[in-house]
């Protein structure tokens, strides 16, 4: 088969999946969904897909009572989202919305792959600001407290994505990341990275280091230092410094918890901005300790 003919042969066969998301049964629907989320994995397929409508058709399938039906629906979408162009137009064709309602009402894949579409789409900063907007955070805390592992995964990334923008950053805390992504700093949820990446970005705002020291993230910040992955301690070591340099009861804190070894350590051997950042935080401590000695 030539290409022309393959391309050809491709647009039939989505232009009839197309036509059968619009039929009545159920059934057909779900066979409909399940073969466009198939197509859509090859980057090939993705444009003709696009192209044919389906995007619209698989959205208002997210609402369906069926839940293999709306799993596959999101699974599709996800797939499609992977392409630069469709991340606007998922997003311009009011996706956000049905995409928590799977998040709160859909099979643990379709939670999870839902999360990963919402994380997808905020890779275009427009789509992270109107997500940032909607009632995202209720449904990704419960995922990241209930979810399978993957899920929790998938959870956690997208919370990332969103706490990159500042507005968010309250948003999270208030419903309730924080003592979640605590949790998953056990080795155990092979999360560690993640959820230490996503506190040190909380702990910008006030709100997220209070969080931070009413969950006990400081003992966990200070193992992670010393005995996390070379990413953990850079943001471990950055997350420390932001709590310390900002409350001198959180940095005694952090020095109950005997910070200063796994610092000096991390400065000799760290990554360039964990050196900056374990540097910084020693020179503060010193500076601490000196000060109350003069007084």
């Amino acid at each position: 088969m030539d290409l022309e003919t393959e391309v050809s042969s491709i647009s039939s066969l989505v232009h009839k999946l197309v036509e059968d998301l619009k039929c009545d049964s159920v059934d057909v629907q779900r066979a409909a969904a399940a073969e466009l989320r198939v197509l859509a994995k090859n980057t090939e397929n993705v444009d003709a897909i696009a192209k044919s409508g389906a995007i619209s058709l698989l959205i208002g399938l997210l609402y369906s009572s069926d839940l293999k039906t709306q799993e596959n629906a999101v699974t599709a979408l996800l797939n499609l989202s992977i392409a630069g162009s469709n991340k606007i137009a998922i997003a311009n064709s009011n996706a956000i919305d049905p995409l928590i309602y799977v998040l709160q009402t859909g099979n643990s894949e379709a939670k999870r792959n839902s999360a990963a579409t919402l994380y997808s789409l905020s890779v275009d900063k427009e789509n992270t600001i109107k997500i940032g907007r909607s009632g995202v955070y209720g449904p990704l805390v419960e995922l990241l407290m209930n979810g399978t592992p993957q899920g929790k995964n998938d959870a956690a990334t997208a919370l990332f994505n969103l706490s990159i923008i500042h507005e968010n950053k309250a948003r999270i805390v208030q419903a309730g990341a924080v003592r979640h992504l605590v949790k998953l700093i056990d080795p155990a949820f092979g999360m560690v990275d993640k959820a230490v990446t996503v506190l040190a970005n909380l702990a910008t705002i006030p709100e997220g280091r209070d969080a931070i020291v009413r969950e006990r993230g400081v003992p966990l910040f200070v193992e992670v230092v010393e005995l996390g992955s070379a990413r953990a301690k850079e943001n471990a070591a950055a997350a420390l410094l932001l709590l310390c340099t900002n409350s001198n009861r959180f940095c005694q804190l952090a020095l109950r918890e005997d910070v200063v070894p796994p610092l000096v350590a991390l400065l000799q051997s760290g990554t360039p901005r964990a050196r900056e950042k374990a540097g910084a935080l020693l020179s503060y401590i010193r500076n601490q300790i000196h000060g109350n000695a003069r007084r």
